[in-house]
């Protein structure tokens, strides 16, 4: 009993720093837009593709990861994520366009095929405490943007290593994580489903409750891989230097640690979640009407409040796929449809961003843009809230 005990506090340890490198290579390209923009000529729109194409592979990979957990297992499933996300991180390296977007893109499949294991995971090796594991290890994706955009500008500009560096370091970090998760090789089976993927997809594709779980998690992702982009451009363009900026979006992911730390863990108490997904609703629309105001002074409190609400907002998206899920198969599954539908929704959002502010030229028309997919945030996480299984 002792013997696996300590087995499961080593896997949950090895799975918090698997989530520590789940973001980091996302979150550094927000600082440094404005010097990738001066070394590479690239547009407001083309330099949001760097989010965007990554947030594009979460959404057609995403669905396809039950088909290799078939196939190699679980464990040789996220053995593989580990592997590519290395892989492309460091090719971002290579001082050439082509290598830049296609690391982005192979970068974006690893986290992709992590995303969508780790709640299965949780389901299968802790069910009784699934509410208190998911906040646990969401949170780590907050702890890793957050340390991300915070070390950006100081390693490119501070410690001399350029922007394509401080984007690669990044890959050193994801090969720890491999190494340190590749012990749970020994154990690796294929997955045994009692229903074809096909079966599966079609079932979910039914169910309204599954859609307004994926919808959910769709624009609550399509807010935070905006601003992540974004807020940084729109604080200096308002007077704050780049590496204070940098700074706020790292409080801004930090304060959505705490978010995904309590609102889940609260959330997971009650039978319903409709609560929970009103009172963060509220938060997220002060703190953007706050965001609209042209001034620096309370940027750094609506910038905290906003993450609070995204990182809450987040957490409880993974927890409505453990709860709405009978058991870890229907947790894959589900999981896979979700984050595919709903990453694909966030794929649009550093994109549209951009290209609103190229067409106005301020940023009230993009943040309102954002207000918007907050009313449809309240419509589908009031059906996800609901107390049933898919």
């Amino acid at each position: 009993m002792t013997a696996e005990r300590n087995r499961k506090i080593l896997l949950f340890l090895v799975i918090i720093l698997i989530s520590l490198n789940l973001r980091p290579a996302i979150t550094s390209v927000g600082p440094l837009v404005g010097e990738i923009r001066l070394d590479t000529g690239l547009s407001n729109s083309l330099i949001g593709l760097l989010t965007t194409i990554p947030v594009l592979a979460f959404g057609f990979f995403s669905v396809l990861t039950p088909l290799l957990t078939r196939k190699i297992g679980t464990e040789g499933t996220m053995t593989f994520a580990l592997f590519i996300l290395s892989g492309g991180i460091l090719l971002r390296v290579v001082p050439s366009f082509s290598a830049l977007f296609l690391g982005t893109l192979i970068l974006g499949i690893g986290i992709a095929l992590g995303n969508v294991l780790l709640p299965g995971i949780i389901k299968k090796q802790f069910p009784k405490r699934a509410g208190y594991l998911t906040a646990s290890y969401s949170a780590m994706f907050g702890a890793g943007a957050a340390l991300a955009s915070g070390v950006s500008v100081p390693l490119s500009e501070g410690a001399g290593l350029g922007w394509r560096w401080a984007l690669g370091v990044w890959g050193f970090a994801s090969l720890i994580a491999l190494i340190a998760w590749l012990p749970q090789m020994k154990i690796n089976l294929p997955a045994v489903y009692r229903k074809s993927f096909r079966a599966s997809l079609r079932h979910l594709g039914t169910t309204k409750l599954a859609w307004m779980i994926a919808v959910f998690m769709g624009v609550q992702s399509l807010t935070y891989y905006t601003l992540i982009t974004w807020l940084p451009e729109i604080l200096i363009d308002r007077g704050m230097n780049p590496s204070d900026a940098g700074w706020v979006l790292a409080f801004m992911q930090a304060m959505g640690v705490l978010g995904t730390l309590m609102i889940p863990a609260w959330a997971s108490r009650r039978k319903r979640q409709r609560l929970p997904v009103i009172i963060i609703v509220v938060l997220e629309l002060i703190s953007l009407i706050g965001l609209m105001v042209p001034s620096l002074t309370l940027a750094v409190v609506w910038s905290g409040l906003i993450g609070y609400c995204l990182g809450g907002s987040f957490g409880l998206a993974l927890l409505f796929i453990v709860l709405r899920s009978r058991d870890s198969d229907s947790a894959n599954e589900l999981s896979g449809m979700s984050q595919s539908v709903g990453y694909t929704i966030a794929a649009t959002g550093p994109f549209i961003f951009g290209g609103l502010f190229d067409l106005f030229e301020n940023w009230f028309i993009p943040i309102a843009f954002l207000i918007c997919i907050t009313i449809i945030k309240t419509w589908a996480g009031w059906w996800a809230g609901r107390d049933e299984y898919v």
